[in-house]
């Protein structure tokens, strides 16, 4: 039972409310999280912006979402994330929780400012799309995040490494005639981050993580009480660099896709809980920016309203991984690693975000579909089984399928 935005009441014999949802052989959870999203918000709203990412995490069925920083400007003043939440809260319909850049202008110079940061309402800091790679800030970014109880969030790639790569370094780059990008690239920053978060006592969050060495590092990390923690996203689980073969340009993104034996260890890595978040890392372009060649195109697909189709048909049907390590990876994990006391959990006292899930859903993905301005997906056009029909935020539905039975429930009404 649900009053004033917050769940009231479990049980089976509950006095019926003034409205009720009917999902009898559905799967009723708590709202999905996902930690790593690109809303191109300010900046770049020909790709995406807040009120369109925000439809398409509803329509994919997440309640909650973690805006990456690196827009134009990148928000790395308090000035920039009050702004940002002003938007948000007049045009989205879902809760969408900002990250403050590490450093000024994501330029790996000097930090922001932490505290200040954290007062205007950050979750976490990061400079996705860049990496912190000087070893002495990122230091002094742990001390800091610590004392503040946030987490750093880093997109660990070697630059000098990387430079010039274009898919991962191996067999199908050389056929292509390609530079490849060695996963040496990601476990160097891997390996340092996590010594100095030892060092230090802070937490380090290692963004869409992509090989077997850095699932192995992590899984050490924490059997030695390192406050490591980390995210996968579906299509690292789902597909290795021989895609690139057959799906092109989007199949290109950083993290590169790896190989089959990559593909495994985090697949085994999500099972046996080292990895703890899926986070889909949703990356819109244009359309003529991925249709330019393998050389040439943006790195990144979108992925909010496909994950968890894509998750449940490929990994929980077929028995790989469990619906409860899937659901653990979309809701407390994410909402205990970045601090949302009230959400990723159906209790008395908790946040009414609610996601009801069709298991046995057959449905095909469509671009025309989305909400999202990104139709950069490899994914258009497969068959899948399993999908979110109903999101509810703070007690309203903002989003349900069209055949879904809400007698007297319309779009932003309580239930």
């Amino acid at each position: 039972m649900i009053d004033q935005n917050k769940i009231i009441a479990i049980g089976p014999d509950l006095t019926d409310g003034e409205i009720v949802i009917d999902a009898r052989g559905k799967l009723v959870v708590p709202g999905l999280i996902d930690v790593h999203v690109h809303l191109r918000d300010p900046g770049q709203t020909y790709k995406e912006d807040i009120a369109s990412g925000a439809k398409a995490a509803a329509q994919g069925g997440f309640t909650t979402i973690a805006c990456m920083p690196n827009t134009i400007p990148v928000i790395d003043s308090p000035e920039k994330v009050n702004n940002l939440i002003k938007q948000i809260e007049k045009v989205a319909c879902v809760n969408i929780l900002p990250m403050g850049a590490i450093t000024l202008e994501s330029e790996g110079r000097a930090l922001t400012d932490f505290r200040a940061l954290k007062k205007a309402g950050v979750i976490a800091f990061s400079d996705d799309g860049k990496v912190v790679q000087n070893a002495e800030l990122m230091y002094r970014a742990l001390i800091r995040s610590k004392e503040l109880g946030l987490p750093i969030s880093q997109h660990a790639e070697d630059l000098y490494l990387s430079s010039g790569t274009v898919i991962n370094d191996g067999e199908i780059a050389f056929r292509l005639g390609v530079k490849g990008d060695t996963d040496l690239s990601e476990s160097i920053i891997v390996a340092r981050d996590i010594l100095l978060a030892a060092h230090t006592g802070g937490h380090i969050h290692i963004e869409h993580i992509s090989s077997e060495a850095t699932v192995a590092m992590i899984r050490e990390a924490k059997a030695k009480g390192t406050k490591v923690t980390a995210e996968v996203t579906p299509h690292h689980l789902l597909l290795t660099d021989e895609d690139v073969l057959k799906l092109g340009a989007n199949c290109k993104m950083r993290p590169p896709l790896r190989t089959k034996r990559d593909m495994e260890s985090l697949r085994q890595g999500l099972a046996d809980g080292t990895i703890d978040c899926i986070a889909t890392d949703h990356a819109p372009h244009a359309v003529e920016e991925k249709n330019v060649g393998l050389l040439n195109a943006a790195n990144g697909i979108v992925g909010l309203e496909t994950a968890v189709g894509l998750i449940l048909t490929y990994l929980v049907h077929p028995g790989i991984i469990s619906i409860e390590n899937a659901l653990a990876a979309w809701t407390y994990k994410p909402a205990q690693i970045f601090g949302m006391e009230t959400k990723g959990r159906l209790a008395e006292g908790f946040d009414a975000d609610i996601t009801i899930i069709d298991l046995d859903k057959d449905w095909t993905v469509d671009t025309e579909l989305f909400y999202s301005k990104g139709k950069n997906t490899p994914f258009d056009g497969c068959k899948l089984k399993g999908k979110a029909i109903l999101t509810m935020v703070a007690g309203k539905v903002v989003w349900a399928e069209e055949n879904f039975n809400l007698e007297g429930v319309s779009n932003g009404t309580d239930a």
